[in-house]
This record gives structure tokens, sequence and C-alpha cells, in this order.
């Protein structure tokens, strides 16, 4: 079969303003980025026909090293809708270079479910990481330099909370020092750097829901404490026009296409097991104004990336889906089942029958959200029909509707019999109210208690001295209503990477915990999870190049 980036340049591309009139987004609006990629202005978005039309989330197993297509099952769903006559759009995060040129390669589905131009997406894009981390490291610079300035003021920071960003993996720069080389250089001081995806603005661009929230926003970010023991943020600093500034063309969405020519919004990057995992509530608001069914996607496995989804993103835009896909494929079930990584591609059906205990802790938990929900069998070539009917017999004993899918090898062909799922289940049997793990007044302890028991099934969580008093420090501030966004391996349940299928009796420890008031959540740390990856002893970035002037290696 062809490779991923081989079959996007098989694709003639529609023209971006063709693509915008089949969405019924009107061209003359569009901001143009070269011939397939538009910027559509925030005025557009209409609330009415948000309320009116069909959200559907897409989530997954617990993710393994063998995959599972959760972003290329997506985007196979839509066209798979599209094909049996239903308009619907698809709304994804952006990928990040660190694990484009690290781990995965690329990050924009594969095979005949694509969004396109890949290359492109992939890579620079619109310029909206670029934004963000520019935005971030310069209140960093700014900050540095008020602290400089004022050092024999007495008016400095006690502490300083705000770190810098990088959106590529380098393990040498989680700690570093600043400042050395004489006074003419600054103060030396312990800094360090995280991820782009992982900064809180990131979060704030993800979670504002208009320029001007975007603004308040950025505003109320803390930066650090004063010797009096005050918080410190980008409003004191007097920044705040100046960061909306940098980001205000960023915060529109994208508009690009499929491999089949379908309209797609891609905004917004968040990692779903460092931060919260979803796209930009504008461009999923946007998707929404334009598409009878949207389909949008929330990082890794369900216990991380939709549950933030559904406490995070859909408590604070009122978003709430009709429809909860669950992505499975036996591989990753055999391996969630005891069998060995080299062994997963031949039948087993001891193996898999074990590994749906993992499928179904998943189910449980977005039932407890009170949400219909289907499971999808991602197909690949070396699944047998016996493992196949297994898996549908076993979900149809536990009561949600199963369809394969082969929207790799077929695109929207592959996803029809998901999409005629989809369709029948939301006409027949629609999601009810939308209910959360925790409440807003429940305190900080609570709602980490909740998550870990209920969705994790931890048995009990104990914190680190230095956890439990930044808790005291929230509640001091004020701040325990916001959410909690949870931060651990997105390979378990637990935080131990190893511990596959469905760990039981575990305890977790809460090792830092970080104070967002910017995005007005409170992320929690938990096990060894590390908030800037490294690079693998391979790094993909050795197999991308530029051959007779087209890229390669992205897929």
């Amino acid at each position: 079969m062809k490779s991923d980036i081989e079959i996007a340049r098989s694709v003639s591309l529609s023209k971006i303003n063709e693509v915008a009139d089949k969405a019924g987004v009107p061209h003359e609006e569009i901001l143009n980025h070269g011939h397939f990629i538009a910027k559509v202005p925030l005025h557009l978005i209409n609330e009415d026909k948000i309320r009116k039309n069909n959200l559907i989330l897409v989530t997954a197993i617990t993710p393994t090293k063998a995959g599972i297509g959760k972003t290329t099952v997506s985007i196979g769903l839509a066209l798979g809708l599209n094909r049996i006559g239903k308009k619907a759009i698809v709304a994804l995060r952006e990928p990040s270079l660190g694990p484009c040129f690290g781990m995965k390669g690329g990050a924009a589905g594969g095979g005949y479910s694509q969004v396109l131009p890949m290359e492109n997406i992939n890579l620079h894009f619109t310029g909206d990481f670029h934004a963000i981390t520019s935005a971030h490291n310069m209140i960093t610079a700014l900050l540095d330099n008020y602290i400089y300035q004022n050092r024999k003021m007495g008016t400095g920071l006690k502490e300083v909370k705000w770190k810098r960003v990088l959106d590529v993996n380098d393990r040498s720069l989680r700690n570093i020092v600043t400042g050395l080389g004489g006074t003419a250089n600054g103060l030396p001081s312990e800094s360090g750097f995280d991820i782009t995806p992982a900064s809180e603005i990131m979060a704030v661009f993800c979670l504002a829901d208009s320029l001007d929230d975007l603004r308040r926003r950025i505003g109320n970010i803390l930066l650090g404490y004063t010797f009096e023991n005050t918080s410190f943020t980008v409003n004191d600093l007097g920044i705040t026009g100046a960061i909306t500034a940098l980001l205000q063309d960023a915060l529109l969405p994208n508009l690009v296409q499929t491999t089949e020519n379908t309209p797609a919004f891609v905004h917004g990057g968040p990692f779903a097991n460092i931060a919260h995992g979803c796209n930009s509530v504008l461009a999923t608001k946007m998707a929404l104004t334009y598409g009878d069914y949207v389909i949008t996607e929330a990082g890794f496995g369900a216990d991380l990336g939709a549950e933030k989804f559904f406490n995070i993103k859909c408590r604070k835009s009122g978003l709430s889906p009709k429809l909860t896909v669950i992505v499975a494929t036996a591989q990753s079930l055999k391996m969630h089942g005891g069998v060995a990584e080299d062994k997963i591609k031949e039948q087993n059906i001891e193996g898999l029958k074990n590994g749906l205990a993992n499928l179904d802790k998943h189910i449980a938990n977005m039932k407890s959200f009170g949400q219909q929900v289907i499971v999808t069998f991602n197909r690949y070539a070396t699944d047998t029909d016996e493992e196949i009917a297994l898996v549908d017999e076993h979900c149809r004993k536990q009561g949600v509707g199963f369809a394969m899918n082969t929207v790799f090898a077929e695109g929207g062909k592959g996803g029809e019999e998901l999409a005629r799922l989809v369709a029948e289940t939301i006409d027949s049997s629609p999601s009810g109210k939308l209910t959360f793990t925790y409440e807003d007044a429940d305190s900080i302890p609570v709602k980490v208690q909740k998550i870990a028991t209920k969705i994790y099934g931890a048995a009990s969580v104990v914190y680190s001295s230095a956890a439990e008093k930044k808790i005291r420090q929230v509640e001091e501030m004020g701040l325990s209503h916001y959410p909690i966004c949870i931060a651990k391996t997105q390979y378990s349940f637990s935080a131990d990477p190893k511990a596959y299928g469905v760990a039981k009796d575990f305890e977790l420890t809460v090792r830092d915990i970080v104070i967002n008031s910017g995005s007005e959540m409170i992320v929690v740390i938990m096990g060894e999870i590390m908030r800037m990856p490294g690079l693998p002893k391979i790094p993909q970035a050795q197999k991308i190049d530029v051959v007779d002037g087209l890229i390669e290696g992205l897929s």
C-alpha cells in the first residue's frame, strides 16, 4: 500500500474557496493562506445553529505501541457520513512538531482518511503554534526584564512560576539556569522549558470563546508571587494587549479539506497526557455552524482526553455531544489482554477476550457522563473474522452499538457502516443530559479523588508536600472551583505505563500542582510524567527529507 504522503499527493486538491462553498462558508469572508488553506473570521459563528446540530466525540481505548488510529477514524467517519448524504465536518487538533520529528512523523490522519495538505498541516501550517510559542516566551522575556529593572527597588518577585516553551522534544531543556555571564545578561535564576502544547497559552487559546475572552484569560495568567505574597499576573505586568496582538490572527480557525475534498477545521493542539487534549472551542463551534454533523476527537484514551473534553471543555463551553464513539483495535486489545507485542498480529481469541476488560472500563466511563456509546473496530489486514465477531457480540451484550470500519484503506467507503450506525443512533437514542464527574464546588482533593477512583479505578491518592502546599495556595486564592486537568501517563489507567488492561487497587501520587488562572483550571501532575518529552533513540527526523522538492518521511 502507498504511504500516507504518497496517498496525500495523489489527491487532486480543491481550491479552498471551493471547499468553503461546499461547507456554506461565504468564500469572500475567508482569509486565504495560499490555495488550499484559509482562516475563517469569528463573526461567522452562529450559536443558534450550534445548538441544533449534532456533535460527535471520537475517543479510544487505552493506547498502546500498536496504535489505535483515532484521528484516522474521526476523518473517516466524516467522510462516511458525507457519502451517505449527511453534511459532516471534522474538527481536529493541529500536530506538534515535537512528535512529528520524534515518534509519530505526522498526525493528520492516515491512509485514505487524511486532512490535507498534510505536509503543511504537519509542519508550520498557518503559524499558530509559532504564535503561541512566541506569545508565551514574550511574556517570559518581559517578566525577566521587569525583575531585572526592579532588582534594586524591592518591587521584584519573590517567586516566579512562569517558564519557557518550545515545540521541540528537548529533554536537555527541562531544567536550566538563565542569566549567567554578569549582570548585563540578567539575574541568574532557575528556569526550564515545557513543550508548546503544554503551555497555558495553548490552553487559553483553545478554551477562549472570543477575542475578548482571550484577552481576559491572558491577563489573568499567574506569573509568580510578590514579596508581600500576592499573586502577580500578566495584567500586573501591563502587557495583556501586546500578547493578545500576537495571537489575534492565530485565533481564527483553520479551514482545510480531507482526502475526499470535504471541509475540515484544524485548530489548536494541547496534548491530553499533559494538558486538556482538545481542539479549540472556536473551531468546534465554527464547524457546528456549518455542519449538520461535526466529528471531533479528544487525545489518547477516553480516561484522559474524553474525561477532560467533558469535565473541562464541555463544562466551560456548553457543548454536549449527541454520541461518543470509542475506537478499538484487535492488536491493542490483545496487548491489554497480556499478549506479547511480537505476537499481537496472530489470532489469539483468549488474549482478545482478556483485553475486552479495558474496553468495558472505557464504555462504563463514557456512560457515566450520560453518553450514548458505540464502538468501532478499526480493522487491520491481519484481523480475522472470528476476532471481529467476538468484539461485535461482546459490545451487543454490553448494550452498545458496534461497527467495523476500514477507513484507512478505503476512506469514506470504509466508513459507511459506521456512519449509518452513528446517524441511526443519534436519530433514535442520542445522549442524555451531560453529567460531570465532580461539582464545581468540590475541593481540589475531592475532584482528584473522584476522577482517580471513578474514572481510573484507583484505590487511593496521596500527595507530596509540595502538592499539599499548592492546594493551600489554590484555596487561599479562591480558585478551588476551577476544573482539574490531570497530567499522567497515557498508557495506563494508573501512573505505571506498563500496567496494561485495567489496573486495580493502585495508589496514585500527586507530585505537583500548577495553577492555571488564565485557562481557569488546576493542573494535577501525577507520577513521572514530563511536560517536555524527550526524543527516541531513532527519531523520525532521521527519515524526513526533501527529495526533488517534495517532503518525504511524514508518515
